[in-house]
Protein backbone atom coordinates (compact mmCIF):
# COMPACT_ATOMS: atom_id res chain seq x y z
CA UNK A 1 0.00 0.00 0.00
CA UNK A 2 1.30 3.24 -1.03
CA UNK A 3 0.32 7.24 0.04
CA UNK A 4 -1.11 7.08 -3.27
CA UNK A 5 -3.74 4.09 -1.77
CA UNK A 6 -4.16 6.39 1.14
CA UNK A 7 -4.94 9.78 -0.36
CA UNK A 8 -7.87 7.84 -2.48
CA UNK A 9 -9.45 6.02 -0.02
CA UNK A 10 -9.65 9.86 1.70
CA UNK A 11 -11.06 11.24 -1.29
CA UNK A 12 -13.55 8.82 -1.50
CA UNK A 13 -14.73 9.51 1.83
CA UNK A 14 -14.54 13.11 2.06
CA UNK A 15 -17.17 12.86 -1.02
CA UNK A 16 -19.74 10.73 0.60
CA UNK A 17 -18.22 7.05 -0.27
CA UNK A 18 -18.59 8.34 -3.78
CA UNK A 19 -16.19 6.71 -6.19
CA UNK A 20 -17.33 8.94 -9.10
CA UNK A 21 -17.13 12.47 -7.08
CA UNK A 22 -13.66 11.26 -5.29
CA UNK A 23 -11.86 10.49 -9.15
CA UNK A 24 -13.28 14.01 -10.44
CA UNK A 25 -12.00 15.14 -7.61
CA UNK A 26 -8.37 13.83 -8.21
CA UNK A 27 -8.92 13.64 -12.03
CA UNK A 28 -8.32 10.42 -12.68
CA UNK A 29 -10.16 7.42 -13.81
CA UNK A 30 -13.05 6.02 -11.71
CA UNK A 31 -11.63 2.21 -12.44
CA UNK A 32 -8.58 3.69 -10.97
CA UNK A 33 -10.31 4.74 -7.69
CA UNK A 34 -12.14 1.09 -7.65
CA UNK A 35 -9.04 -0.66 -7.94
CA UNK A 36 -7.30 1.22 -5.21
CA UNK A 37 -9.67 0.31 -2.82
CA UNK A 38 -9.90 -2.88 -3.64
CA UNK A 39 -6.05 -3.43 -3.26
CA UNK A 40 -6.25 -2.08 0.37
CA UNK A 41 -9.04 -4.40 0.87
CA UNK A 42 -6.77 -7.17 -0.37
CA UNK A 43 -3.88 -6.41 1.69
CA UNK A 44 -5.11 -6.13 4.83
CA UNK A 45 -8.15 -8.87 4.11
CA UNK A 46 -11.37 -6.83 4.99
CA UNK A 47 -14.00 -5.06 3.62
CA UNK A 48 -14.06 -0.63 3.29
CA UNK A 49 -17.48 -0.54 1.84
CA UNK A 50 -20.50 -2.04 2.21
CA UNK A 51 -22.55 -1.79 -1.08
CA UNK A 52 -26.60 -0.88 -0.15
CA UNK A 53 -28.55 0.05 -3.10
CA UNK A 54 -26.72 2.19 -5.21
CA UNK A 55 -24.79 3.62 -2.04
CA UNK A 56 -21.51 2.93 -0.29
CA UNK A 57 -21.65 2.95 3.63
CA UNK A 58 -17.99 2.57 5.54
CA UNK A 59 -17.74 -0.38 7.32
CA UNK A 60 -16.63 -0.70 11.50
CA UNK A 61 -13.23 -2.08 9.61
CA UNK A 62 -13.45 1.23 7.17
CA UNK A 63 -14.10 3.77 9.95
CA UNK A 64 -10.97 1.98 11.66
CA UNK A 65 -8.81 2.66 8.67
CA UNK A 66 -9.89 6.12 7.92
CA UNK A 67 -9.00 6.98 11.38
CA UNK A 68 -5.58 5.45 10.67
CA UNK A 69 -5.41 7.01 7.20
CA UNK A 70 -6.36 10.62 8.68
CA UNK A 71 -3.09 10.43 10.86
CA UNK A 72 -0.89 9.26 8.24
CA UNK A 73 -1.99 11.83 6.19
CA UNK A 74 -1.67 14.78 8.71
CA UNK A 75 1.93 13.85 8.90
CA UNK A 76 2.42 13.58 5.67
CA UNK A 77 1.30 17.34 4.84
CA UNK A 78 3.58 18.85 8.26
CA UNK A 79 6.86 17.02 6.64
CA UNK A 80 5.58 18.66 3.62
CA UNK A 81 5.00 22.26 5.25
CA UNK A 82 8.26 22.01 7.18
CA UNK A 83 10.93 20.01 5.00
CA UNK A 84 10.08 20.82 1.80
CA UNK A 85 10.73 24.15 1.87
CA UNK A 86 12.83 24.90 5.19
CA UNK A 87 14.02 28.15 4.14
CA UNK A 88 10.15 29.52 3.09
CA UNK A 89 7.28 30.98 5.43
CA UNK A 90 5.89 28.58 7.79
CA UNK A 91 2.29 28.00 8.94
CA UNK A 92 1.06 27.62 12.34
CA UNK A 93 -2.74 26.88 12.68
CA UNK A 94 -4.34 27.69 16.03
CA UNK A 95 -8.16 27.02 17.25
CA UNK A 96 -9.28 28.40 20.31
CA UNK A 97 -12.74 28.11 22.05
CA UNK A 98 -15.14 31.62 22.31
CA UNK A 99 -13.52 32.81 25.71
CA UNK A 100 -10.04 31.95 24.77
CA UNK A 101 -10.08 33.16 21.75
CA UNK A 102 -11.78 37.10 22.57
CA UNK A 103 -10.02 37.27 25.77
CA UNK A 104 -6.18 35.78 25.94
CA UNK A 105 -4.83 34.56 22.19
CA UNK A 106 -4.66 38.38 20.71
CA UNK A 107 -1.84 38.35 23.88
CA UNK A 108 -0.73 35.41 23.01
CA UNK A 109 -0.37 36.38 19.22
CA UNK A 110 0.97 39.80 20.29
CA UNK A 111 4.00 37.86 22.26
CA UNK A 112 4.00 34.81 19.65
CA UNK A 113 5.09 36.83 16.59
CA UNK A 114 7.98 39.38 19.11
CA UNK A 115 9.99 35.81 18.68
CA UNK A 116 8.80 34.35 15.88
CA UNK A 117 8.09 36.88 12.83
CA UNK A 118 8.59 34.69 10.19
CA UNK A 119 5.47 32.45 11.14
CA UNK A 120 2.27 32.94 9.60
CA UNK A 121 -0.41 32.31 12.22
CA UNK A 122 -3.70 31.28 10.94
CA UNK A 123 -6.56 31.33 13.45
CA UNK A 124 -9.62 29.72 14.10
CA UNK A 125 -12.45 30.61 16.95
CA UNK A 126 -15.21 27.94 17.07
CA UNK A 127 -16.88 26.27 19.33
CA UNK A 128 -14.67 22.92 21.20
CA UNK A 129 -16.54 20.13 20.03
CA UNK A 130 -15.73 21.40 16.23
CA UNK A 131 -11.84 22.06 17.13
CA UNK A 132 -12.24 18.69 17.94
CA UNK A 133 -12.84 17.06 15.05
CA UNK A 134 -10.21 19.58 12.74
CA UNK A 135 -7.32 18.67 15.46
CA UNK A 136 -8.75 14.84 14.54
CA UNK A 137 -8.63 15.68 10.82
CA UNK A 138 -5.29 17.96 10.85
CA UNK A 139 -7.06 21.07 10.04
CA UNK A 140 -5.18 22.80 12.96
CA UNK A 141 -1.96 22.35 14.32
CA UNK A 142 -3.02 23.08 18.21
CA UNK A 143 -6.21 24.27 20.10
CA UNK A 144 -7.01 26.18 23.55
CA UNK A 145 -9.74 24.95 24.47
CA UNK A 146 -12.75 25.74 26.96
CA UNK A 147 -13.54 21.77 28.22
CA UNK A 148 -12.24 18.48 28.26
CA UNK A 149 -11.43 16.65 25.00
CA UNK A 150 -13.34 13.54 24.22
CA UNK A 151 -10.86 11.43 21.48
CA UNK A 152 -8.13 9.30 22.70
CA UNK A 153 -6.27 10.52 20.16
CA UNK A 154 -5.89 14.32 21.38
CA UNK A 155 -3.48 15.01 24.40
CA UNK A 156 -4.75 17.99 26.84
CA UNK A 157 -2.29 20.03 29.11
CA UNK A 158 -4.51 22.36 31.75
CA UNK A 159 -2.70 25.91 31.58
CA UNK A 160 -5.19 28.32 33.61
CA UNK A 161 -8.30 28.67 35.23
CA UNK A 162 -11.09 30.29 34.63
CA UNK A 163 -14.11 31.15 36.75
CA UNK A 164 -17.79 32.01 35.51
CA UNK A 165 -20.18 33.92 37.23
CA UNK A 166 -23.72 35.59 37.48
CA UNK A 167 -23.92 38.71 35.54
CA UNK A 168 -27.17 40.59 35.82
CA UNK A 169 -28.48 44.45 35.30
CA UNK A 170 -26.87 46.60 37.94
CA UNK A 171 -29.59 47.85 39.26
CA UNK A 172 -32.68 46.52 41.87
CA UNK A 173 -33.17 43.44 43.37
CA UNK A 174 -29.68 42.81 41.97
CA UNK A 175 -27.38 45.41 42.72
CA UNK A 176 -25.49 44.70 45.75
CA UNK A 177 -26.30 41.21 45.67
CA UNK A 178 -23.18 39.01 46.71
CA UNK A 179 -24.99 35.36 46.70
CA UNK A 180 -27.47 34.44 44.80
CA UNK A 181 -30.21 31.64 46.37
CA UNK A 182 -30.32 28.70 44.40
CA UNK A 183 -34.02 28.92 44.82
CA UNK A 184 -34.17 32.63 42.88
CA UNK A 185 -31.47 30.71 40.71
CA UNK A 186 -33.83 28.80 39.33
CA UNK A 187 -36.83 30.92 39.16
CA UNK A 188 -34.63 33.70 37.09
CA UNK A 189 -34.76 34.29 32.99
CA UNK A 190 -31.72 32.69 32.08
CA UNK A 191 -29.29 33.48 28.50
CA UNK A 192 -27.27 31.31 28.20
CA UNK A 193 -24.87 29.59 25.45
CA UNK A 194 -26.07 26.58 23.93
CA UNK A 195 -25.25 22.58 24.66
CA UNK A 196 -22.14 21.21 23.58
CA UNK A 197 -20.20 24.75 23.65
CA UNK A 198 -17.65 24.71 27.04
CA UNK A 199 -19.39 27.26 29.35
CA UNK A 200 -23.06 25.22 29.14
CA UNK A 201 -21.45 21.90 29.95
CA UNK A 202 -19.60 23.29 33.03
CA UNK A 203 -23.54 24.81 34.14
CA UNK A 204 -25.44 21.78 33.13
CA UNK A 205 -22.57 19.70 34.92
CA UNK A 206 -22.53 21.52 38.24
CA UNK A 207 -26.24 21.69 38.45
CA UNK A 208 -26.96 18.26 37.77
CA UNK A 209 -24.36 17.53 40.75
CA UNK A 210 -26.30 19.72 42.66
CA UNK A 211 -29.46 17.78 41.72
CA UNK A 212 -31.54 20.23 39.55
CA UNK A 213 -31.12 21.65 36.01
CA UNK A 214 -31.58 25.28 34.42
CA UNK A 215 -34.07 26.04 31.41
CA UNK A 216 -32.72 29.06 29.73
CA UNK A 217 -35.84 30.77 27.63
CA UNK A 218 -33.01 32.40 25.50
CA UNK A 219 -29.85 30.10 24.14
CA UNK A 220 -27.36 31.17 21.26
CA UNK A 221 -24.13 30.50 20.31
CA UNK A 222 -23.01 34.54 20.84
CA UNK A 223 -21.89 34.76 24.16
CA UNK A 224 -21.54 38.93 23.45
CA UNK A 225 -25.53 38.43 22.12
CA UNK A 226 -26.13 36.87 25.86
CA UNK A 227 -24.17 39.87 27.31
CA UNK A 228 -26.28 42.76 25.73
CA UNK A 229 -29.48 40.58 26.14
CA UNK A 230 -28.76 40.87 29.98
CA UNK A 231 -27.48 44.93 29.64
CA UNK A 232 -31.60 45.53 28.01
CA UNK A 233 -33.03 43.48 30.79
CA UNK A 234 -34.27 40.64 29.28
CA UNK A 235 -32.93 38.03 31.74
CA UNK A 236 -29.64 36.96 33.71
CA UNK A 237 -26.83 34.94 32.57
CA UNK A 238 -23.62 32.84 33.72
CA UNK A 239 -20.99 34.15 31.70
CA UNK A 240 -16.99 33.80 32.63
CA UNK A 241 -15.75 36.41 34.80
CA UNK A 242 -12.89 37.55 32.15
CA UNK A 243 -15.73 37.97 29.28
CA UNK A 244 -17.69 40.59 31.26
CA UNK A 245 -14.75 42.81 33.41
CA UNK A 246 -15.22 45.66 31.05
CA UNK A 247 -18.87 45.81 32.08
CA UNK A 248 -18.29 45.32 35.93
CA UNK A 249 -15.66 47.89 36.12
CA UNK A 250 -18.32 50.22 33.99
CA UNK A 251 -21.51 49.74 36.53
CA UNK A 252 -23.37 48.33 33.90
CA UNK A 253 -23.36 44.73 34.74
CA UNK A 254 -23.20 43.85 38.15
CA UNK A 255 -22.22 39.97 39.42
CA UNK A 256 -22.59 37.23 42.25
CA UNK A 257 -22.04 33.60 42.98
CA UNK A 258 -24.23 31.25 42.93
CA UNK A 259 -25.77 29.64 46.10
CA UNK A 260 -23.19 26.18 47.02
CA UNK A 261 -22.35 26.64 43.47
CA UNK A 262 -18.78 27.08 41.71
CA UNK A 263 -18.17 27.64 38.25
CA UNK A 264 -14.70 26.82 37.82
CA UNK A 265 -12.95 25.45 34.80
CA UNK A 266 -9.67 24.59 33.28
CA UNK A 267 -8.21 25.63 29.78
CA UNK A 268 -6.48 23.15 28.31
CA UNK A 269 -3.79 22.87 25.63
CA UNK A 270 -4.59 20.23 23.40
CA UNK A 271 -2.81 18.36 20.44
CA UNK A 272 -2.87 14.99 18.25
CA UNK A 273 -0.57 12.90 20.25
CA UNK A 274 1.27 12.64 16.43
CA UNK A 275 2.27 16.08 15.89
CA UNK A 276 5.51 16.67 15.57
CA UNK A 277 6.56 19.33 18.17
CA UNK A 278 7.60 22.04 16.03
CA UNK A 279 9.84 24.55 17.72
CA UNK A 280 6.75 26.91 16.72
CA UNK A 281 4.35 25.11 18.32
CA UNK A 282 6.88 24.16 21.51
CA UNK A 283 7.34 28.01 21.99
CA UNK A 284 3.19 28.81 21.25
CA UNK A 285 2.40 26.54 24.17
CA UNK A 286 5.48 28.43 26.72
CA UNK A 287 3.77 31.78 25.71
CA UNK A 288 0.87 30.19 27.11
CA UNK A 289 1.99 28.58 30.10
CA UNK A 290 3.94 32.04 30.98
CA UNK A 291 1.33 34.40 30.59
CA UNK A 292 1.39 37.06 33.03
CA UNK A 293 -2.67 37.89 33.13
CA UNK A 294 -3.61 34.91 35.36
CA UNK A 295 -7.08 35.68 37.22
Amino acid sequence: MTFRHIRIFLAVCDNHNNLTQAARQLFIAQPSVSMAVREIEEEYGLRLFDRLGKKLYLTQDGTLFLQYARRLEGLLNDMERNLRHPDGPRLLRVGASVTIGSQFLPGYLEAFRRIHPEVEVRVRIEASQTLEEELLRSELDLALLERPVHAPMLVREPYRQDKLVIIAPNRPPYAGMKVMPREQLQRERLLLRNRGSGPRDLIDRVTGQAGFTLEPVWEGTSTIALINGVKCGLGISIQPLQMVREELETGQLCAMEAEGLTFLRTFDLVIHKDKVLTPAISDFFDLCRHSTDQP
